[in-house]
């Protein structure tokens, strides 16, 4: 599947705040919303660095690239696709040295794009693209065309990732793109069923401080499997090795799917220190569904369906043992998770959260080019938000456990975990936020300190805040006492966040955030944003010459 990023939001109008302002008790709605068409144009790559006009300081000690990805061509001759996750992925590299910074891009040339460009139509199905017949194939081929599986498509436009120190351009199926992070060259394809028995993995992995990767993929045959996978740390290589590793993964752990027919889509996972947890929400794969949609001339994302009679489960497994425990949750559906640490016997898990999963689906191109007003505010205003949660899980559940009692005895905590009955307990949340952060629109796309911080206790994360259908403002969340603090200007729209850490650090936010601002209102004006993490203040801008189109998810590479 190739589903991220339902975004569920509501309407602000203020103006640049440096958060002070009022608690609002409800929610505002979309009222007189720009179009946001210029953010899912296609655009032209850049293959050859290019320099960028500097403001304010870019700090000298910032010496690495940024790397981001996302959807950047969304047509191929006549043929357009419907769905913004289908675009084909563009490759987005900003290089930070000395206080300047260049710009290039590029297409992946994977098989999806080189094929499309060849035949000058879509060939290759997306998520939300079905790719017609070949038009020059007889009335009968073209019949029985329809009753073939479709390939899984490799156009992996969702994050940068690494495994044993090699970086891939990743999506949602089993196919990645080892790339080039310094020319942003496509090498070669990778497909992970070659080296352990999955068929997909996630773009979102974690890492341990020892520098092994954890994933997790499915299987599926009498029945349906998460796995949870592992991909060893980076051995020495040769000088003239150069080629893709997956070598000496594993399969640390597989659960059972608690509906085979219906098994939950996710998009990542909770890391600690020493447990992962799956959360199986009731975002559910038809299978039925997945096996007619071909046939009936449906496009995958017409496949999925939110069911909110099942429950949310938490499948926590020990990432030394494999052990599994299962706790339970009121329907919900998460894309993203915050951090997750270990405190006194309990674990506590921070994700981005929302209670009404029907919007998957609605991210198409028609509704993201909608004219301005009327038109806009009625689409956005029919979405919901997603808001950060806690949710606490006892670690150590048995038969002398009383029932009905609240594990969560840590006067910290206001999430509840009761056992309900032999072999379960039963979990709420506590809400994450003040009031403050709706006038924002929720929040998704958090990151943190990773480095130092993921798997352990921390204070701060920054995300982006959802005025609008995409996001229009910087976050900085205390989840201490639940403060904010916000960068906002109207008619920007900010990519996700990403921490750099500052030499020497001595604190969680010594650093900067660093994040990509798209300008519909200006041709060929994104810059890049430097924020001193700590006060949130504006450090500095590299404007880029071109235009840039709205993306996903990226990393900072240190190595340049």
């Amino acid at each position: 599947t190739h589903l991220y990023h339902f975004f569920f939001h509501i309407r602000s109008k203020s103006q640049v705040v440096h958060s002070t302002t009022p608690i609002m008790q409800q929610c505002p709605q979309g009222k007189g919303l720009e179009t946001i068409e210029p953010l899912v144009r296609s655009v032209e790559e850049t293959p050859d660095p290019i320099p960028t006009t500097i403001t304010g300081t870019i700090p000298t000690w910032i010496n690495g690239s940024l790397l981001r990805n996302g959807p950047g061509k969304f047509e191929f001759g006549k043929d357009s696709y419907t769905h913004w996750f289908d675009g084909m992925a563009m490759m987005h590299r900003f290089h930070i040295c000395e206080g300047n910074v260049t710009y290039c891009s590029r297409f992946l040339r994977s098989d999806s794009f080189v094929t499309n460009s060849e035949k000058n139509r879509i060939v290759v199905s997306e998520f939300g693209t079905l790719a017609l017949p070949d038009p020059c194939k007889n009335i009968f081929a073209r019949f029985f065309s329809r009753f073939q599986i479709p390939k899984a498509t490799d156009n992996a436009s969702v994050n940068f990732v690494t495994y044993k120190g090699d970086y891939y351009v990743s999506t949602e199926t089993n196919y990645m793109r080892r790339v080039d992070p310094q020319s942003l060259e496509t090498k070669e394809k990778v497909d992970w069923s070659q080296y352990i028995a999955v068929n997909s993995a996630t773009a979102h992995p974690h890492y341990d401080r020892e520098g092994a990767t954890y994933n997790m993929g499915n299987s599926y045959g009498k029945s349906f499997f998460y796995n949870i996978l592992r991909v060893p740390p980076p051995e020495e290589k040769a000088a003239v090795e150069d080629s893709a590793d997956l070598n000496g993964a594993r399969v640390i752990c597989s659960i059972r799917a608690s509906e085979p027919r219906k098994p939950s889509y996710y998009h990542s996972f909770v890391m600690s220190e020493n447990y992962i947890v799956f959360v199986e929400q009731p975002i559910k794969l038809d299978m039925l569904k997945l096996i007619l949609y071909r046939i009936q001339g449906k496009s995958l994302n017409k496949v999925l369906t939110w069911d909110p009679q099942y429950d949310t489960i938490f499948h926590l497994v020990n990432r030394h043992t494999g052990k599994v425990v299962k706790y339970r949750a009121a329907p919900m559906f998460t894309l993203h998770q915050i951090n997750a640490f270990e405190d006194n016997g309990l674990l506590v898990m921070d994700m981005c959260c929302g209670d009404d999963g029907e919007v998957i689906g609605n991210f198409t191109l028609e509704n993201l080019r909608r004219g301005a007003g009327e038109e806009m505010d009625k689409f956005y205003n029919s979405m919901c938000r997603n808001l950060p949660r806690r949710y606490v899980l006892p670690l150590t559940v048995d038969e002398e456990t009383p029932l009905d009692q609240n594990l969560v005895s840590l006067q910290n905590y206001k999430a509840t975990a009761k056992k309900t009955k032999p072999g379960e307990v039963y979990m709420t949340h506590e809400e994450l936020y003040d009031d403050e952060l709706l006038q924002y629109g929720g929040l998704e796309f958090p990151q943190i300190n990773y480095d130092q911080y993921n798997g352990r206790p921390y204070r701060y994360f920054y995300s982006c805040g959802f005025g609008h259908v995409f996001s229009d403002s910087l976050l900085k969340m205390d989840v201490h006492t639940k403060e904010l603090k916000v960068w906002r200007y109207p008619g920007l729209y900010p990519s996700e966040p990403v921490f750099v850490a500052s030499p020497n650090a001595t604190q969680e936010d010594d650093g900067v955030v660093l994040s990509v601002i798209i300008t519909p209102r200006e041709e060929k004006s994104t810059f890049l944003l430097i924020l001193d993490a700590k006060t949130f203040t504006e450090l500095g801008r590299a404007v880029v010459p071109v235009n840039i189109p709205y993306g996903t998810h990226g990393v900072f590479n240190k190595m340049g």
